[in-house]
């Protein structure tokens, strides 16, 4: 497996001594984006715009195409050779080919879309990842918090999901399950199909989407 990208939208690093405002310390830390900088943010819906267009609030739906979220190419259509093999992963949204509306209307709606090695999948994660190409909601179970880190496990040396408010990870090879911290549940997945050289959705999310009830 090659090593992760650094130059790519989600940067792992190994720092012992690294210290990132408003989480508890750990041993590797990283920030993503500004919104990881004190991002203990509650799991609510931003109010809709009032120039919000039809469908861009939906949930991800059958068919519908993933673009980037973030940096230069944001709103650019993701393909399987846009993704480095073992990450890091890339934050997109889901888009209407139809329509061509971007469903960013919702934060609940953000995904991140990693490509894995197939053979270290469980079989469940294997059944909705073509290519080992993964997706999950960037909403973290615990609080509702973005998902901004891709770096080395608390526990072992797996590059995981990691919620910089309270330090909960997930392994997107074994269907998102919580391999450490608070978070009482796995990340909701998103299953995929690749078809004519694009990451297409299959199906509407698996699980819920969002923080556990009452935060």
């Amino acid at each position: 497996m090659s090593e992760p990208n650094p130059s790519a939208s989600i940067d792992p690093i190994d720092d012992a001594n690294a210290a990132v405002p408003c989480i508890e310390p750990t041993r590797r830390t990283l920030l993503l984006t500004a919104l990881a900088g004190c991002a203990c943010l509650a799991a609510i819906e931003p109010a809709a715009a009032d120039d919000e267009q039809p469908g861009a609030s939906e949930r991800p739906q059958t068919a519908d195409l993933l673009v980037r979220a973030e940096g230069d190419k944001t709103g650019d259509i993701i393909k399987p050779d846009d993704l480095t093999l073992g990450g890091p992963p890339l934050r997109a949204w889901p888009k209407d080919p139809k329509t061509s509306v971007v469903r960013n209307g919702s934060r609940l709606n953000e995904v991140a879309i990693i490509r894995l090695d197939p053979s270290e999948l469980d079989d469940a994660t294997r059944a909705r990842a073509p290519d080992g190409i993964v997706c999950y909601s960037i909403i973290c179970s615990h609080a509702g918090c973005p998902i901004t880190a891709w770096l080395k496990e608390e526990q072992g040396d797996k590059y995981v999901l990691k919620c910089l408010c309270h330090n909960s990870e997930f392994d997107p090879r074994q269907n998102a399950q919580v391999v450490f911290g608070p978070a009482p549940r796995r990340l909701a997945a998103l299953p995929l199909v690749v078809a004519d050289g694009a990451i297409t959705v299959a199906a509407t999310f698996t699980g819920k989407v969002g923080a556990q009830q009452g935060g």
